[in-house]
């Protein structure tokens, strides 16, 4: 199918009485619910034998709900979806199997129809792993740069996680792309894909609801976690939160971590301008990027999870300083090692 373009339009079905809600607060179990808004940050990843909470379902407005896998860390990211009652679009799935059929459960046993309509924020394993259990039935939107980066990564995660049980995993690519901005409809629900340039990653896409104002923010945002701009741009993630905080979204779903609101592109702010600080200042230095992390104060970020991430950031912001092209291709095995290094020497774990 051919690539749909900036700024054009695809409508879905007309308006249908709204999906029955789910859970409220207070509510226990897999169905339980945080408030809409609520922005504690993720905690520290568990031992590696410790299970993670089940996933759960937060309504955020009248048929728009987010799926947040806690405790958000490698491989644990959010997804959610938009509902009518009559039709159904999805934001991301998951990182396996099992995982992506819940998410379809939930999306059931909370009245919405089947989805026709999956959207990728970006081309990462534990956003699109998930697609194949969408697909057929439901056509797959994402940015052109998404579909490209999903078909040259392949079974990415199984490279990195040999050992995750992903299941069933059929690599199904976006078959509806566009390249600036894409409009859809979910009966009288204005769905605005929006990509902000190079960022987390070369294509990555916000999804803005702006009638409700809540922004499914993909992995731009992580709260409680590390951002992670290895595949992206140090630079482009900056103006991606300007792109952002321009929306004035009052609710925020972020890629990893619980939903908060505006305030998290803040810190997330303060974080990329350190990381910038400390590349200037390693690189003028002659140290490499693992030395540079090695000997960084992290001073408050030290509360975020999986700070490994630190070193792959500076691989990133010295490939900036010394000219390299936003989204460039860094070596993988350089950057996951210095992860590894800087994490102990134990590989980085995925709870998925």
């Amino acid at each position: 199918m051919d690539d749909a373009t900036a700024r054009h339009t695809a409508a879905q079905n007309p308006a249908a009485p709204a999906t029955t809600p789910a859970p409220g607060p207070g509510a226990t179990g897999p169905h339980a619910t945080e408030p809409p808004g609520a922005g504690t940050p993720a905690g520290p990843p568990p031992a590696d034998d410790s299970p993670v909470p089940e996933p759960y379902l937060t309504e955020l407005a009248a048929g728009v709900h987010a799926f947040i896998q806690p405790d958000g860390g490698w491989c644990l990211n959010n997804a959610g979806f938009v509902t009518d009652g009559d039709a159904t679009l999805v934001v991301d799935t998951a990182a396996t199997e099992r995982r992506a059929r819940l998410l379809r459960r939930r999306i059931a046993e909370s009245g919405a129809p089947a989805p026709r309509t999956v959207v990728n924020t970006h081309h990462h394993g534990d956003h699109t792993y998930g697609n194949g259990v969408f697909a057929p039935e439901a056509t797959i939107v994402g940015h052109a740069s998404c579909r490209r980066e999903l078909l040259a990564a392949g079974h990415q995660l199984h490279a990195v996680w040999p050992e995750v049980g992903y299941g069933d995993i059929r690599l199904t690519p976006p078959e509806i792309t566009y390249t600036d901005e894409l409009t859809l409809h979910v009966g009288d629900t204005e769905v605005r894909l929006i990509h902000p340039g190079v960022a987390h990653t070369t294509g990555d896409t916000i999804v803005w609801l702006p009638r409700e104002r809540i922004v499914f923010t993909g992995d731009l945002v992580f709260h409680g976690g590390t951002p992670f701009v290895f595949m992206g741009s140090l630079a482009g993630s900056l103006r991606a939160l300007r792109t952002l905080r321009a929306l004035d979204a009052v609710t925020v779903v972020p890629g990893h971590g619980t939903v908060t609101g505006p305030e998290v592109y803040d810190g997330i702010e303060r974080y990329l301008r350190f990381v910038g600080r400390l590349a200037e200042e390693g690189r003028a230095a002659g140290r490499t990027p693992l030395e540079t992390a090695q000997e960084a104060d992290l001073g408050p970020f030290a509360e975020l999870a999986e700070s490994e991430r630190l070193v792959a950031n500076l691989h990133r912001a010295y490939a900036e300083l010394g000219g390299a092209a936003p989204g460039v291709p860094l070596d993988p095995i350089a950057g996951f090692g210095d992860m590894t290094v800087l994490n102990g020497g134990v590989p980085m774990a995925c709870h998925a």
